[in-house]
């Protein structure tokens, strides 16, 4: 006996809320792709301000700030910038602040974190490039000065590094290698300090960190980095 043709069902008219979806189906897309830059867009706000800076504040203000807590602020010209620095361990004539925060280095950087030992110069100049700032102390600076450094450091971890210098006897310094619109004319500055102030200390990680020559995404800056 012949199989009988199968009838086809017929075809049923969507309903008015389906094709209700069906229009609003790009907005919705629209609205979750929105959202995806948005929480990007706050990600990145989040490790800036983890890293305590990027602010671009008045060197002025910053420095009345400083000179307000007892420390001093240097600003000099970066000197020309390069990996001519052969040996870690080598200096250069070129450095015109101690600690040195611009100029000519060592091709490989520091990695960023905090340290019990001190650091060489020519690699930590590398971090400063990348737009890093460094906390460093002498060897005479209180222990409870050093503690409340540690917890500084430890708001500000991302984009910051630090360790002794034997130079600074009794004070600590604050350092950073800052640049504008043209990375081979930059400035560089110097605070130091005997007495801690978080205000002070803020401010100067708020106006001069993230904007060295080499602008590096600060979630490259984190310890261990």
């Amino acid at each position: 006996m012949p199989e009988k043709p199968r009838v086809k069902a017929p075809k049923q008219r969507a309903s008015s809320s389906a094709d209700g979806r069906a229009r609003n189906r790009p907005l919705v897309i629209a609205a979750v792709a929105l959202l995806g830059l948005v929480a990007g867009a706050v990600v990145v706000f989040a490790l800036v301000g983890l890293g305590g800076g990027g602010g671009g504040a008045d060197p002025e203000k910053v420095q009345a700030t400083l000179e307000a807590a007892g420390c001093t602020l240097q600003v000099v010209d970066a000197p020309p910038r390069g990996h001519t620095v052969n040996s870690p361990s080598a200096t250069s004539d070129a450095w015109n602040t101690d600690p040195p925060t611009a100029g000519p280095h060592y091709a490989i950087a520091a990695i960023f974190g905090i340290y019990n030992e001190p650091l060489e110069p020519a690699r930590v100049v590398h971090n400063l490039e990348h737009g890093g700032v460094f906390v460093q102390y002498g060897p005479d600076v209180p222990a409870g000065t050093v503690e409340q450094l540690r917890s500084f450091y430890n708001e500000h971890k991302i984009g910051t590094i630090m360790a002794p210098y034997e130079k600074l006897g009794d004070q600590f310094a604050l350092g950073a290698w800052v640049t504008e619109t043209d990375p081979e004319q930059g400035k560089a500055y110097l605070a130091k300090c005997t007495t801690f102030d978080k205000e002070a200390a803020s401010a100067f990680l708020s106006a001069f960190q993230f904007r060295g020559p080499e602008r590096f995404d600060p979630a490259d800056l984190r310890p261990g980095h």
